[in-house]
């Protein structure tokens, strides 16, 4: 059996999902995918970077990675939409569904693409397929499956992918990358000359903007230019595994294998290259919109794998190349995007702004990164006094609306007595007590309404989960930190009150 190697990428992924949440939303709606459009920046203000673009926006010059104002002088009806990493998990857990469905042979490595390794598909395939009728099934494998692949996406969520198709995962990954979007490309290791050496060496899978500007100096321009350099000129340029890593992928070699098993991560970190240097001048303007950016998409990586990080870096690299960083350890972990930016924004001023700042120093900057470390899973996430007391108060709310519901659409049961009531009587006199009563003072009907009462899960449980709240809280902060009195205020009034505890405690 031939063993393949695919590389699913969703075009245009953010774009793409957000037209479709749009069209789900408002039905007869405009496709945004058909118009040019863009994901990314404030919509109001128009300002930050363009994180995804429609294929009639490329077709503008408008390019991933740019200040929305500068996409907006080149198409100035160009569609903005806010991103929406909720709507994005969605669609990428439906993604890699479909994936799973061929092979559990499948390593996701972002949000939007992953690889697969087809070995042992083929006879199964040809049995899955077998009476099928269309031009995909038609084809000889592996290119079978991999049309059934894309049209199978297609068909049930609605977005196209790119299918590359070769014998490992750097020229499965390069073919993926040609021309978009919804097509399948093959780059073999007999096509390699053909296919992949005339394109620029800014193109080579794993070579960076820097990478790429000193080959271009010393006259490597093209993928085959590199293959064909001496190694030890390319060592001597940019180090023994920089310049052994250019030669061999330039070459089509690579020894990485498809990993299903997922090791925990240490840390989670995004960083992005700037499309031009950012200054002390630009940087309230263009530099806080992609520490925004790159925040949330730590911040959902983090979600999506529910770990916390208890310590926020940020990193950057210079316009000579040296990288410098800056972290913070939080008093309290944290996936939240928001804290994750607002600890990055504070990092970084720290960084670059100031008489020891870098730009205070006459450097610019061409690299941004924000992650977090410390990771935990809430196991010894220290909760903040306030956010306790929001909770109790968001519980106690949440079961005072759900007895006011009960209530009303079972009069007969509760004759105008609250649940909560009802319990605190219970709790407080006894079940023996109760009952004797009951049985002196109530009479048969009082008994049945109690049996009914009684009957009801939903109300112990609440009060149960309040109690253990309520203790917890005590066990933390002390006793007092409660606000016990008997009057139902609203939910302010209450968390004043606890607040005004603690600060005198």
């Amino acid at each position: 059996m031939n063993s393949y190697i695919f590389h699913i990428d969703v075009n245009s992924a953010f774009l793409s999902w957000s037209a479709l949440k749009k069209l789900e939303e408002e039905p007869g709606s405009v496709d945004l995918r058909t118009i040019p459009s863009a994901v990314g920046g404030d919509v109001e203000t128009r300002h930050g970077i363009i994180t995804a673009k429609s294929i009639p926006a490329k077709q503008y010059g408008v390019q991933t990675g740019e200040p929305v104002v500068k996409a907006l002088q080149k198409c100035p009806h160009l569609v903005l939409v806010r991103s929406d990493f909720k709507t994005y998990r969605k669609y990428s857990h439906a993604f890699i569904d479909i994936l799973l469905e061929y092979t559990d042979q499948v390593e996701q490595v972002s949000i939007d693409e992953a690889y697969m390794d087809t070995a042992g598909l083929e006879l199964r395939f040809e049995k899955k397929t077998a009476g099928e009728s269309s031009d995909a099934d038609r084809l000889s494998y592996p290119l079978n499956l991999a049309y059934h692949i894309k049209n199978t996406v297609f068909q049930r969520l609605g977005f196209t992918v790119n299918v590359g198709v070769s014998t490992n995962r750097l020229l499965a990954k390069m073919a993926s990358d040609f021309t978009k979007p919804d097509k399948v490309h093959t780059l073999f290791p007999d096509e390699i000359p053909q296919k992949m050496w005339p394109l620029p060496i800014r193109e080579l899978h794993g070579c960076g903007r820097a990478t790429a500007e000193k080959l271009e100096n010393i006259g490597i321009r093209t993928i085959g230019d590199a293959a064909h350099a001496d190694l030890k000129i390319l060592q001597s340029l940019l180090g023994e595994k920089g310049g052994s890593y250019i030669f061999r992928s330039a070459n089509g070699i690579s020894r990485a294998s498809v990993t299903t098993t997922r090791e925990e991560a240490k840390s989670y970190s995004n960083e992005t290259t700037t499309a031009f240097d950012i200054t002390e001048d630009n940087f309230e303007k263009e530099a806080l919109p992609i520490i925004k950016h790159l925040s949330e998409k730590v911040a959902a990586r983090m979600q999506r794998d529910e770990v916390f990080a208890g310590t926020i870096d940020v990193s950057v690299k210079t316009d000579s190349f040296q990288r410098r960083s800056r972290q913070m350890k939080l008093s309290a972990s944290t996936n939240d995007a928001e804290l994750i930016y607002q600890t990055a924004e504070q990092l970084m001023r720290q960084l670059l702004l100031g008489k020891n700042g870098l730009f205070g120093k006459g450097n610019h900057i061409r690299l941004i990164g924000v992650g977090g470390s410390g990771l935990d899973r809430g196991e010894y996430r220290q909760v903040s006094f306030m956010e306790a007391i929001s909770r109790l108060n968001e519980m106690r709310t949440r079961a005072d609306a759900a007895d006011k519901a009960v209530i009303q659409t079972r009069p007969e049961v509760y004759s105008g007595e609250s649940t909560a009531q009802i319990n605190q009587e219970k709790h407080s006199a006894g079940p023996t007590a109760q009952i004797n009563q009951e049985k002196h003072s109530a009479g048969p009907t009082a008994q049945t309404k109690q049996k009914n009462h009684s009957a009801e899960p939903a109300v112990p449980d609440r009060q149960m989960q309040l109690q253990k709240m309520e203790a917890e809280i005590a066990r933390r902060f002390g006793k007092d930190s409660l606000y016990r009195g008997a009057a139902k205020g609203n939910n302010k009034e209450n968390q004043g009150s606890a607040m005004g505890s603690s600060k005198e405690k």
